[in-house]
């Protein structure tokens, strides 16, 4: 019986196992109710007496290796499995840069945060689109000189598509499917016939705002434009109003902030006025309610729009528009803080 325990006890010490089934048929062979060991136990009935006590040493100390044995098989197996999940085989060899947000992306994602906080939801709409909902609708005289080719692309010759040159058709896309209260920005791309230069280019980005309710007034959109312009540029930011004049607006301002890099005291950012520009807006005209489906005599509505670029510009002085566009990583790089 002795010698039938040392051959078991040196088969158990050379056990090796690669994966976590060979343990698990490794600990059934010797350690379940039928494994090896515990057949030695029918056996142990059969000693005589006075070898019991060293035949049953023998027997716990064996089943003790085979546990211990097993123990440190599945130990190193699972380990070896963890760390070849943990391997991504796709990994670049060499270690990859972190990449940055675009300038662009970061005012556009700021100034829809504080409007989501005024409680305005965003809208899209189509980037080619129809004379009515560019033009028509937004009570856009028909010899207005926008609709000229010398302002707008128009797609195929076709008078009648073009690619939008403001997001205020989405403005009138809306209004057209929806009952007031309505309360909105849309931000997007738009595009214009123009020379590309360090001031202008024939595509840029614009957020425009709509409100449209019971009792809205021309102290709401104060208000509202004063709140933006303190979140977008410091508590201690100030507006100004100027009158103006815009076909879809009835009245219509231009809204100046106080420079934020002189603080108002003038300099040649400002040009020495103290103040700069950032946005147009106003009450929308009762044409474009009426036209929109929108009862003019029930409700009234402010609208504003701005140009992402401009922020971006008075934000991060960046001077030159062709920039935004251009991929420059070298430009791109330094808002690697800011994303």
């Amino acid at each position: 019986m002795i010698d039938k325990i040392n051959a078991l006890k040196a088969e158990i010490e050379s056990l090796q196992a690669s994966s976590s089934e060979e343990v698990e048929a490794l600990r059934i062979k010797y350690l379940s109710k039928k494994g090896a060991v515990s057949l030695l136990m029918n056996d142990f009935r059969s000693v005589p007496a006075d070898q019991k006590r060293a035949v049953g040493i023998a027997i716990n100390e064996l089943k003790a290796l085979a546990t211990e044995k097993i123990n440190a098989l599945k130990e190193a197996t699972e380990s070896s499995d963890n760390d070849a999940e943990g391997i991504d085989l796709t990994r670049s060899a060499a270690p990859l840069p972190m990449g940055t947000r675009h300038p662009l992306s970061l005012v556009r994602e700021e100034i829809n945060s504080i409007f989501r906080r005024l409680g305005f939801n965003i809208a899209e709409g189509p980037e080619i689109e129809d004379d009515w909902h560019v033009f028509s609708s937004l009570n856009f005289a028909a010899d207005h000189p926008a609709r000229d080719m010398q302002d707008t692309f128009f797609i195929s010759r076709n008078p009648d598509v073009l690619l939008r040159t403001h997001t205020s058709s989405v403005q009138t896309r809306v209004m057209e499917h929806s009952k007031p209260p309505i309360r909105i920005i849309c931000p997007g791309r738009v595009f214009r016939n123009e020379a590309i230069s360090a001031r202008a280019h024939c595509f840029f980005h614009q957020v425009e705002a709509l409100y449209v309710d019971k009792n809205v007034s021309f102290a709401d959109l104060k208000q509202t434009l004063l709140y933006f312009a303190r979140e977008m540029f410091g508590p201690e930011t100030k507006i100004r109003l100027r009158p103006s004049y815009f076909p879809f607006t009835e009245p219509s301002a231009e809204m100046d902030i106080s420079c934020n890099l002189c603080g108002g005291k003038g300099c040649s950012f400002c040009k020495h006025t103290g103040w700069v520009e950032i946005l147009g807006c106003g009450m929308v005209d009762p044409n474009v309610l009426d036209a929109c489906g929108i009862d003019s005599k029930v409700y009234s509505g402010f609208a504003l729009g701005m140009g992402v670029e401009r922020i971006t510009n008075l934000k991060y002085r960046v001077n030159d528009l062709r920039l935004f566009s251009e991929n420059d990583r070298r430009f791109l790089r330094e808002f690697s803080a800011t994303r």
